[in-house]
């Protein structure tokens, strides 16, 4: 449940950012007088990754929080 809110919080985030990102990036390359278009697969694979980060930050930090020790984390309270 914890991972899927971050990776909807993500989404959304992502959801905002690639627009403007492509936005600029082809208004910038349209300057240059042999310039190229922007393939879909680099947004795609830059969400990809994304994603892939947000989950296994979100899992290590779940996992390393079930295998603590409750009584050492109130100890040093």
């Amino acid at each position: 449940m914890l991972s899927k809110d971050f990776l909807v919080l993500s989404g959304v985030a992502l959801s905002i950012a690639m627009p403007v990102a492509y936005a600029f990036m082809h208004r910038w390359l349209e300057q240059f007088p042999y310039h190229s278009g922007i393939p879909w697969w680099i947004f795609a694979g830059t969400a990809l990754g994304a994603l892939l980060i947000t989950l296994a930050t979100v899992s290590f930090h779940a996992i390393n929080a079930a295998l603590s020790n409750p009584v050492k984390a109130l100890r040093s309270e």
